[in-house]
């Protein structure tokens, strides 16, 4: 096992990695940036590294100054966490030249699934349903439209090296297309340095249904059920639970089957996560891999026991998994919402400032990870999340109640956040039947702020 690890993150997830290092014995060495001095990573790690200024680019991206912390502290290994530098390839590689574990897939691997068109491609040769689309990257708008025409509109355009909603653009009409690619291509070049661009049938209104893998270095792959993450806003996640009230237990077998396939077929090591789109008729799509742990981790953790960041340094450390397919069982719903510091009434504006107050839920079945305390600056160069609010029960009513009920309790005194409108969601008819999908803020948001009164305590029997 390690002796020290260096966490290449901040927030939530730098807190979270530090926790479970300390429950195994692990020394920790955090990074931070001049804005970071006083963030709660720093302080529970047992050494602290300022590497650069606040802007991420001159700190927690500096591939240099992270690993130079790693190296002159004494660390065998780095934990990127989530975002920054976690699904970068080459920095992978580079951890491995300086002798430091990249507790994580390799640089190869992460390379190959970053890329979009050649992970559907690699999974289409596994066997693995994959969205009708183009074979490749298309070269212009030109070819894109010929493969919309083969395909069929609605289409998605996609970035190869997109993620997070960046690079993409839905086209309904032909004439809409040629404008539509050049802004998603140019999005693409600007936040990922490479424009280059694919074609998909756009599936619409789908379901969003993850599966969480774990795999080691022995070959052993599993998966550890799915969590539905259809609650978004411009294809960023708001809410996730597990399991999916769309999934039956066949379709939840063939789909974790699916994603082992997809695992094994690139070679991977550690924690990801397949993602699939589910249509109607129940029919699913591979759209992509993280190659990382997710925020929405805890769901999972929730309702299989698993500690899935201890088990990605026991693999990361040449251990095997210490659990079997066959052992990993759901029990209870887990329910998680991200609470951001935004204004959902005002275009959801980030609004960075001072924790003036912060009080958090508790009680059987719940579990907050946040890096907030009394007194704490949310920096505006940095992700507007500030706390992820989890619970557990033993059904997926009694998890919405309890949900509402720890929501009551939050408190977050300074800015406003996304809390109160979770709270809304969780009374929706539509949240409650479980018969959501991805377009359900785009159609209820208006509806949801300008609710006056709650529908009664009875209303969701």
């Amino acid at each position: 096992m390690f002796h020290r690890i260096l966490v290449a993150n901040r927030g939530e997830i730098a807190v979270r990695v530090i926790r479970a290092c300390r429950e195994m014995g692990v020394e920790t060495v955090a990074v931070y940036s001049t804005a970071d001095k006083d963030a709660l990573h720093v302080q529970l790690a047992t050494k602290a590294v300022c590497i650069g200024p606040p802007k991420a680019a001159d700190s927690y991206l500096n591939q240099t100054a992270v690993l130079t912390a790693a190296v002159e502290s004494g660390c065998e290994a780095v934990h990127p966490g989530y975002g920054f530098l976690s699904e970068n390839a080459e920095f992978a590689d580079l951890c491995r030249r300086c002798a430091l574990k990249f507790i994580g897939p390799s640089g190869d691997v992460i390379r190959s699934m970053g890329d979009k068109a050649a992970a559907r491609e690699m999974m289409i040769k596994a066997g693995v349903p994959v969205v009708p689309g183009s074979d490749g990257c298309v070269a212009d708008s030109g070819e894109a439209l010929k493969v919309a025409e083969q395909v069929g509109y609605p289409v998605m355009l996609k970035a190869s090296a997109g993620g997070g909603g960046r690079g993409m653009r839905r086209v309904f009409t032909p004439e809409e297309l040629p404008a539509a690619f050049d802004a998603a291509r140019a999005e693409a070049e600007a936040c990922f340095g490479d424009g280059s661009m694919y074609v998909e049938k756009l599936i619409l209104n789908p379901r969003h249904i993850e599966f969480q893998i774990m795999a080691d270095s022995q070959g052993h792959v599993v998966h550890l059920g799915e969590r539905d993450c259809s609650i978004q806003r411009r294809n960023q996640k708001l809410m996730e639970e597990s399991p999916s009230y769309a999934l039956s237990e066949e379709l939840r077998k063939a789909m974790g089957e699916a994603a082992v396939a997809a695992a094994r077929a690139c070679g991977y090591e550690g924690a990801g996560t397949v993602e699939f789109v589910l249509d109607k008729e129940n029919h699913y799509y591979f759209i992509e891999m993280n190659t990382r742990i997710q925020v929405e981790h805890p769901v999972t953790e929730m309702v299989t026991g698993i500690d899935l960041v201890r088990e990605q340094i026991r693999v990361a450390a040449g251990l095997p998994l210490s659990f079997t397919q066959e052992e990993v069982r759901l029990q209870g719903h887990a329910i998680e919402v991200r609470i951001n510091a935004e204004d959902p009434a005002n275009g959801f504006r980030p609004c960075p400032g001072k924790t003036e107050f912060v009080h958090f839920p508790g009680g059987c079945g719940v579990r907050v990870d946040s890096a907030l305390y009394n007194g704490f600056t949310l920096s505006p160069y940095y992700d507007s999340m500030v706390a992820k609010l989890i619970v557990h029960a033993p059904n997926r009513l009694t998890a919405i109640r309890r949900l509402r009920r720890c929501l009551e309790e939050l408190v977050v005194e300074g800015y406003p956040t996304g809390a109160d409108l979770a709270y809304l969601i969780l009374y929706h008819s539509e949240y409650l039947r479980g018969t959501y999908d991805t377009s359900f803020l785009e159609k209820h948001l208006e509806e949801l702020l300008d609710w006056q009164e709650l529908p009664s305590e009875g209303a969701d029997e």
